[in-house]
């Protein structure tokens, strides 16, 4: 099973991809975390990205599908995958060529996602400065939404209001992947 998560920073993407992980043994592969771990390398690429994140910017499509590409080589992800925060853009949508089974967008308000961001309990990483992630809210709504619109045309996309209860939105991703499930056998 190939799924894609998408969803505005704070919608519970990680959240979601680790308990659709649980159930069904997928590996959750987060662009996020890629790219966490590229900007802790001391390279040029290195750099780059980590200077690129903290301001709150995208990396671009170019080589954001390289590295997501290269990646999913891995034998890891070679019988699936859930990816978060990936394709962010629809000129990456459009180039990414791996077939895809369902794509589901966690619906949050921008209000309810600064909320949760500021209140999480994890370490305040150094990419969520108020800045960069009020950076990030606008290009998701400039950039990514019509990727959205993308995978809707394309009859993939599942809609899940992401502000409801960690286990409501888990149940409602679950009952269609029962069904991908079945066609799958």
């Amino acid at each position: 099973m190939r799924i894609i998560l998408i969803g505005i920073q704070g919608s519970g993407k990680s959240t979601q991809g680790n308990l659709i992980n649980e159930k069904y043994k997928i590996p959750y592969l987060s662009s996020g975390h890629i790219f966490r771990e590229i900007a802790k390398d001391k390279t040029k690429l290195g750099r780059y990205v980590k200077e690129t994140m903290n301001a709150g910017y995208l990396i671009p499509d170019s080589k954001t599908l390289t590295i997501v590409e290269e990646y999913l080589k891995k034998p890891t992800y070679k019988k699936g995958y859930i990816l978060d925060g990936f394709p962010r853009t629809v000129p990456q949508a459009k180039a990414f060529k791996e077939k895809i089974d369902k794509v589901f967008y966690l619906k949050v308000s921008d209000k309810e996602a600064l909320w949760r961001l500021s209140y999480r309990n994890d370490v305040l990483r150094d990419d969520e400065t108020l800045g960069a992630l009020r950076k990030r809210i606008e290009l998701f709504h400039e950039v990514t939404k019509p990727v959205i619109e993308y995978y809707r045309k394309k009859k993939l996309l599942i809609e899940v209001n992401g502000e409801k209860e960690i286990k409501e939105v888990f149940e409602l991703i679950d009952s269609h992947l029962k069904i991908l499930v079945k066609h799958e056998k």
